[in-house]
């Protein structure tokens, strides 16, 4: 996997590339060097990718022959992911395919257009020679495939970053454009060549009035469902943090459309799957937390405490666990309920069900978050009505309805009141976390003490974690005080 950032710009048939040398760093010039590309490209018949701004394709020539899936992260920076050529030229590489099942949804994947390059690339080089940048020179012969093909022409060049900086690649552009180039109207060569023959499909937003409530509520619940979905391929290669970032988008949305029903309604069925899949999600997060947790806690500890293969069933068996959750979550991202979440989300953002207050000033949501706070003074309320076991128990709603009201906030734009309701939600957190952390150590133990090991360790982090969680406990009265009187004030 790579990292692209680059910037592309459109140039006449006869542009000239201007002198590069003399910018910071660059010692030399090496090149150019000429390469012939031809690339397939491959999508949905009703090219579902293309309009998510991602490209798949198999490509010949140059230096990195093979499938190139990119998936756009920000602006000017996408992700690659690359595969090796395989025999087939029209049969895409499973492990590819998978990674945009979020998108095709099980729709076919194929050809749609073909890409003819010839390349001059020239780089630019430092005193010792590494690359700093790439300037690719393409003249390009596109053909959108069908019954009756369509053919384009054109001339474009690329600058990107080896192992440059950001400001290098500006300085680079700047000359560019000085000479005649102009930044691209296309994010790639792909969109350019297929919106030349009929316009590329869009993602459908609904449509709300300017400053109005509506239009607050379903910006944010598009920007969530689509980072949800950019996170679907990370999950699948389980790469850091991205079941944790789908997990809170998932949740995110759930928060927005129980907070927000007076503004978007009937999606009731909607927030009970968005539960489901954040659960389904949880498992591999928790196993991921608790044993980086673990890890963290044996290291801290002096080497005479550590007795036994702790360490091992605290790290490795956890990962195995961990491993077999993310082959439960790919499974069930790969089945139709999912792709049926996914569908009815891209409905609640084209088609919402606007209620009258959508109409409303976007300042009038200002009392939804009011109503969110209210919710948590009432379930801190109602755990101090009890005792025992039943406190922590209750307790643990009343961090529930903080982080929904943190969520609200933070859709409001509303900082300081999302940052309070974070400092709740996290003392709270920290002496759950505690808690899991004890019941898991103790299941951990009895697997030892079954197979004859010593549990001295066990009890060592326990006492650990009990004191831990017992400090957030003592702790959470003053925190409380000082975040009611601040929300007041803001309130």
């Amino acid at each position: 996997m790579a990292i692209e950032i680059e910037d592309k710009f459109d140039v006449p048939v006869d542009y000239e590339l201007p002198e590069l040398t003399g910018l910071p760093g660059c010692t030399g010039v090496v090149g150019p060097k000429t390469h012939q590309l031809v690339a397939l490209y491959f999508d949905t018949p009703d090219l579902r990718l293309a309009a998510r701004g991602i490209t798949l394709r198999r490509r010949r020539g140059g230096t990195d022959p093979g499938w190139h899936l990119k998936l756009p992260k920000a602006k000017g920076v996408r992700q690659e992911i690359v595969h090796p050529l395989t025999r087939s030229a029209k049969i895409v590489p499973r492990e590819l395919a998978d990674l945009v099942l979020a998108y095709t949804r099980g729709a076919p994947l194929t050809p749609i257009a073909e890409l003819d390059t010839r390349r001059a690339v020239t780089h630019l080089v430092n005193d010792a020679g590494i690359r700093l940048v790439e300037i690719a020179d393409d003249r390009v012969k596109g053909t959108v495939l069908g019954e009756q093909p369509h053919i384009e022409r054109w001339r474009e060049v690329e600058a990107e970053l080896i192992e440059g900086d950001d400001k290098l690649l500006a300085k680079v552009g700047k000359r560019l454009t000085k000479s005649g180039a102009s930044p691209a109207d296309s994010a790639s060569k792909l969109s350019r060549l297929l919106n030349s023959a009929a316009p590329v499909p869009e993602v459908r937003l609904a449509e709300t009035k300017p400053g109005s409530a509506g239009e607050v509520v379903v910006g944010y619940v598009a920007s969530q469902v689509a980072a949800l979905l950019a996170q679907d391929p990370r999950v699948r290669r389980a790469e850091e943090d991205a079941v944790h970032q789908m997990r809170v988008a998932s949740r995110r949305l759930r928060s927005a459309l129980k907070s927000f029903k007076s503004v978007v309604e009937g999606t009731e069925v909607l927030q009970e799957e968005l539960k489901w899949l954040a659960g389904v999600l949880g498992e591999a997060r928790d196993l991921e937390v608790i044993r980086e947790r673990f890890a963290h806690s044996l290291a801290a500890l002096d080497p005479e405490l550590v007795v036994g293969p702790v360490g091992t069933r605290l790290s490795s068996d956890l990962l195995d666990a961990e491993h077999e959750a993310y082959d439960r979550i790919r499974e069930v991202l790969g089945g139709e309920r999912y792709f049926a979440l996914l569908d009815a989300l891209d409905d609640l953002v084209a088609t919402p069900v606007l209620t009258k207050a959508a109409k409303r000033p976007a300042d009038s949501l200002e009392a939804v978050a009011a109503k969110g706070w209210r919710r948590v003074t009432r379930a801190y309320a109602a755990a101090h009505a009890v005792e025992g076991q039943d406190r922590e128990v209750a307790m643990h709603e009343v961090r529930k309805a903080a982080k929904r009201a943190r969520y609200t906030a933070e859709v409001l734009g509303m900082g300081k009141l999302a940052k309070h309701a974070e400092a709740v939600q996290e003392v709270l957190g920290t002496h759950q976390d505690g808690v899991v952390a004890q019941e898991r150590l103790a299941a951990e133990a009895a697997n030892a003490r079954l197979a004859g090991e010593d549990t001295f360790t066990y009890g060592v982090l326990t006492g650990l974690e009990r004191a831990g969680a017992a400090r957030a406990w003592e702790e959470f009265p003053t925190v409380w005080a000082e975040t009611s009187k601040a929300v007041q004030a803001l309130l």
